[in-house]
């Protein structure tokens, strides 16, 4: 069964904007939540025409933007609560452990990809446990409740072979690997709720981040990631996979 609301951070572009794309083909969802930091300038999102599809403001490090956001998300959900949120806001920010030392760049770093996911999580956890709490039984889905994190193959401690070699990817790889800490954490912590919690691997793809010479379009990439998300259940919860259900190590 699919989701009847979700809610999709960082959507403005790339893989947040093929995420809402692919959504929208799912007639089911009633409730698609995207969210940017400039409504104005998200001229690709704004073009979906689909009554469905909600564009609201978030700036994820700010924790002001992000009451308001949820007071909002729960005037669209109502009492059915949200079924699932898809934290897939992020930055890149080139770091190597050969360069001058910046405290600010590193902090910047985490704080968007790791602090702010956190935060917005459990902000809006009420939200998800009233959408569990609608359905008996153990069972674990996305059209229960659910909490995808997207990270990244370089958040991989075991599969680190290159260093900060790759991207300049030192503070990337660290918080890329604290959010799957996070999202193995709190998959523990939400048993009792049925919430299920699941970390994907999108792989290279073609966005601005990844840039042109990477091996997948954005559409490739969501629409594996999407036809995923649906497969979800019980045993995938707290884990780590790549995009299409291949598990990946953490």
């Amino acid at each position: 069964m699919s989701p009847k609301s979700v809610v999709i951070t960082g959507a403005n572009r790339g893989i947040g904007l093929g995420l809402v794309q692919e959504f929208v083909k799912d007639k089911n969802i009633l409730h698609i939540i995207a969210t940017v930091r400039d409504v104005e300038k998200a001229t690709d999102l704004k073009a979906i025409n689909d009554p469905h599809v909600h564009v609201l403001p978030l700036i994820v490090t700010c924790d002001k933007s992000i009451d308001s956001f949820v007071t909002k998300v729960e005037e669209i959900v109502g009492s059915d609560g949200l079924n699932l949120l898809v934290n897939n806001a992020g930055i890149a920010v080139k770091y190597l452990t050969k360069t001058k030392p910046n405290r600010s760049m590193i902090a910047e770093q985490l704080d968007v990809n790791t602090t702010s996911v956190v935060i917005l999580t459990q902000k809006l956890l009420p939200l998800l446990t009233r959408a569990a709490s609608k359905v008996s039984g153990d069972q674990l889905s996305v059209s229960r409740a659910a909490v995808i994190t997207i990270s990244s193959g370089l958040g991989s401690i075991t599969e680190n072979t290159t260093g900060s070699a790759v991207f300049d990817s030192l503070a990337y790889r660290m918080s890329k690997a604290a959010v799957n800490m996070f999202g193995r954490t709190l998959a523990i912590d939400l048993q009792d709720d049925h919430i299920l919690v699941v970390n994907f691997c999108p792989g290279w793809v073609q966005t601005d981040m990844g840039g042109q010479e990477a091996m997948l379009t954005v559409e490739q990439s969501t629409s594996e990631l999407v036809s995923s998300f649906n497969k979800l259940d019980n045993s995938h919860n707290g884990r780590y996979f790549q995009r299409n259900l291949t598990p990946f190590q953490f």
